[in-house]
This record gives C-alpha cells, structure tokens and sequence, in this order.
C-alpha cells in the first residue's frame, strides 16, 4: 500500500512540474508576440516546449483543457489537468 501512494505522490509531482512548465510557456509567448497562443502544439511547433508534456495522470498530451483569456479573446491563457478524480490531498486535478 505505501509503494503505490508513493507511485501517485510522484505522479502528481510531475503534473505540477508539467502544468508549470506549460504556463510559463504560454506567458512567454504571450510576451513575446502579444497574442495568445491558439493551442498548446503551437507552442511547440514554435519552440517555446519541446513537445507538449504528457498529463502523467491520463498518460496522455491530448487530455489537457485550456481556459480562454479572462479579458475576451481567442487562445490559451491557461491550462489545467484533465483527469477525473482527485489528489491525495482532496483537490480536483482540474482544479490545478
């Protein structure tokens, strides 16, 4: 029973680690050209990502939901996870 409560901890380590990286690159971007991105494989095909990282929870990069600019507007100001259910500590994982 600990080895998988160690398995998930780490899982959600990662999806930290990932959603955070993924929105830096959208600030990035958005700093640099004034616009937001249109998608999150436009950050990679402009090399702000390498590829757009995999949601270790969903073992997938197409899972990902993105979130409109709060002022109007087309593109992606932010990104959370797609996964149902909740973290060890209670939170959705959408909720990150």
């Amino acid at each position: 029973p600990r080895y998988f409560q160690h398995v998930e901890r780490s899982r959600e380590a990662v999806l930290r680690e990932n959603l955070a990286t993924l929105r830096d690159a959208i600030d990035q971007y958005h700093a640099d050209k004034g616009i937001w991105p249109e998608s999150l494989p436009r950050l990679a095909e402009e090399r702000y990502v390498r590829a757009v990282p995999v949601d270790p929870v969903t073992d997938s990069a197409e899972t990902w939901t993105t979130s409109p600019p709060p002022e109007g507007g087309e593109g992606v100001y932010d990104v959370h996870s797609g996964a149902e259910g909740a973290a060890l500590g209670g939170t959705a994982y959408g909720d990150w």
